[in-house]
């Protein structure tokens, strides 16, 4: 079963996808998905809804895990601490419009979220302008492949229609590693006095 016959046949179960992949990062998965838009094999409007609410939905809740387990999480994870002083020292700097652009910077977004969290950010000025930079994200990947469209498939030819595949195995593939190391690491104990 190539793409297209997926798409057709379990086309509500992308739409989910969407909304799954967005609320962890998915810049890639929502180009492609706006090329397959493009091409009518999706539509457009629910696409966009379900990039925008997942991204949204994403970062309200790495946003609310740093303002209610932010120092113990981070406590627990030392190798967080470069990506949340990073996030943190651009917040201090540039503040409103780092929240309106942190989602575009690669590598940060689910740091950035977290950092805001541990901030103590108002938490409704958070979502406010966090509901508006993820509209204006999920516009911009899903237009771009929906006008991009078809010069996508043109430059990756077959590939394009694996690609869904791809995304799919390496999704997979990181739920499956972070839900090992979550195994794997023992939880943090009351420190000792």
């Amino acid at each position: 079963m190539n793409a297209d016959q997926l798409i057709a046949e379990y086309g509500t179960l992308v739409y989910a996808a969407t909304f799954l992949w967005t609320f962890f990062e998915g810049e890639t998965f929502v180009i492609f998905a706006g090329a397959a838009a493009q091409q009518e094999k999706l539509a457009f409007l629910p696409l966009l809804l379900c990039a925008w609410f997942g991204s949204f939905a994403g970062d309200q809740l790495w946003f609310w895990l740093g303002r209610t387990q932010g120092k113990r999480l981070l406590a627990a994870r030392p190798g967080w601490k470069p990506g949340v002083e990073r996030a943190m020292a651009a917040l201090e700097r540039y503040d409103t419009w780092f929240i309106l652009s942190f989602r575009f910077i690669y590598g940060v977004r689910n740091f950035a979220s977290f950092a805001m969290g541990l901030a103590r950010i108002a938490p409704l000025r958070f979502a406010a302008l966090n509901f508006a930079a993820a509209f204006v994200w999920a516009l911009s990947f899903a237009g771009f492949g929906y006008v991009f469209g078809h010069a996508l498939e043109s430059a990756f030819g077959d590939l394009a229609g694996y690609f869904h595949y791809v995304m799919l195995a390496v999704f997979a593939v990181v739920v499956g590693v972070m839900v090992m190391v979550g195994r794997a690491k023992p939880p943090a104990g009351p420190s000792a006095p």
